[in-house]
């Protein structure tokens, strides 16, 4: 497919209810600090497009791989590995679309006065039929114009709430003020290296997440690959300079606090003063739209893994029809799965986002990232930095000096460090497609 519908697609794909409700009023709490969400979503879709994208579109068409669980064990000639990336996309993507559900289900709830539940039950009902019955080229299609509605989307939000606010200058106003002076400090709510983690783990998806890297499979040569680049990357750097302030303008509209941030934008739509019908309908509209263009995409990568890189490999002789229905039902089962944990989530739609970001970090970085640029690496070292990195994440907040720092730096160095040692050690998995891949 042509660089601008895969560029556009890779924008609209990340960009969900996440990032129009989630990122854009969690400002609100975390301040000024918060607005550099912006640039670091600019570098890391410029790295992942000119660093991942030639050589993942390279490597894939020569392994004959489908998915990143597979590539990854077609890469390390390892099974295990494979099993293992499988099971952990699958448990991120669940915990990704949590977030992403909470925060359609939020809008649906406020603003047209539907219960939370009943919410769900839409979302769930309409995402499954359509991604089903779609696949991934219809997906990207509609991708291209749910991308476009985010684009509108951002310029009328961003224009409503500046006005609610009192216009531009109403930051100074905020930052004169003694009850929100803080929120211009660098440790307004949380400390600083805690803050650039979340925001790391919430970018750096762009090299390491499957839904975000199976973009760069369908592209269909070099020429497609730039124009993907600079449409993407023009694209999250007009939009997020728009959605991320607007929790810290939407101080002077809610001066008496909101302990969810996930409501501040599902509140200013519902407010009525700031937007008229018609642009909060499309406003709406195009949040709905925003959720979609994630969830089909995630449900896509988590069934196709799940039905390719775990049940084939005991079904090896299934047809290829036997394969795609199966496909369809794992859309059905997760989309269902994570409809029920979205009834009563886990944390919130940045926590939820920065947790699966940071496990693909964690251990999706050195594999891909080292893997597509260094020919040693073998399946023991894959293994070994995937279970250490997963072990400091989820051990990092029992440790008694983990309070200043988030937790996916560590998980990320260790991880790094062990897969590095280890194909040092270790002889490298080798075959002559990898040779030849590597001395190109």
């Amino acid at each position: 497919m042509g660089g601008v519908a895969i560029g556009l697609s890779f924008f609209a794909t990340y960009s969900s209810t996440n990032s129009f409700v989630g990122y854009a009023g969690q400002a609100y709490s975390y301040g000024a600090p918060w607005l550099l969400l912006a640039p670091s979503a600019v570098m890391f879709s410029l790295i992942a497009w000119h660093w991942i994208a030639p050589r993942l579109r390279e490597f894939t068409a020569s392994l004959n791989s489908v998915t990143i669980p597979d590539f990854i064990g077609f890469r390390f000639g390892s099974n295990r590995a494979r099993v293992l990336a499988a099971l952990i996309t699958i448990f991120a993507s669940l915990l990704y679309m949590t977030a992403v559900f909470k925060g359609i289900g939020n809008l649906l709830e406020v603003f047209l006065d539907i219960p939370y539940g009943a919410a769900i039950l839409v979302v769930f009902l309409i995402v499954v039929a359509y991604t089903a019955l779609g696949g991934f080229i219809s997906v990207v299609r509609t991708d291209v114009v749910q991308g476009v509605l985010m684009i509108f989307a951002a310029v009328l939000l961003f224009r409503g709430t500046v006005q609610g606010a009192g216009g531009l200058g109403a930051l100074s106003i905020l930052r004169d003020q003694p009850e929100t002076a803080e929120l211009f400090s660098w440790n307004a709510a949380i400390p600083v290296p805690v803050l650039l983690g979340i925001i790391f783990a919430g970018t750096i998806k762009f090299m390491v997440e499957p839904r975000q890297l199976s973009r760069f499979y369908a592209l269909e040569d070099q020429r497609a690959t730039r124009q993907g680049m600079w449409v993407s990357t023009l694209a999250f750097l007009f939009v997020y300079s728009l959605l991320v302030p607007i929790g810290l303008y939407s101080r002077r509209i809610f001066p008496n606090g909101m302990e969810d941030t996930d409501r501040i934008v599902p509140a200013l739509l519902a407010g009525g003063d700031l937007f008229s019908p018609a642009v909060g309908a499309f406003l709406m509209v195009a949040m709905i739209a925003a959720a979609m263009s994630s969830l089909d995409s995630v449900l896509l990568v988590t069934a196709s893994t799940c039905e390719r890189d775990l049940v084939s490999l005991w079904r090896p002789s299934e047809s290829e029809a036997a394969s795609l229905r199966s496909t369809r039902l794992y859309v059905g089962l997760f989309a269902f799965i994570t409809a029920l944990i979205a009834l009563d989530p886990p944390g919130g739609i940045v926590t939820l986002t920065a947790f699966s970001g940071s496990l693909y970090a964690a251990c999706f970085f050195p594999a891909i990232v080292l893997g597509l640029h260094w020919s040693k690496g073998n399946g023991t070292a894959v293994i070994t930095s995937f279970l250490l990195g997963i072990a400091t994440l989820f051990l990092w907040d029992y440790l008694p000096f983990a309070g200043g720092m988030h937790e996916v730096f560590p998980a990320l160095l260790l991880s790094l460090l062990a897969y590095v040692s280890l194909s040092l050690y270790l002889s490298p998995h080798q075959s002559q497609e990898l040779q030849r891949l590597f001395n190109e």
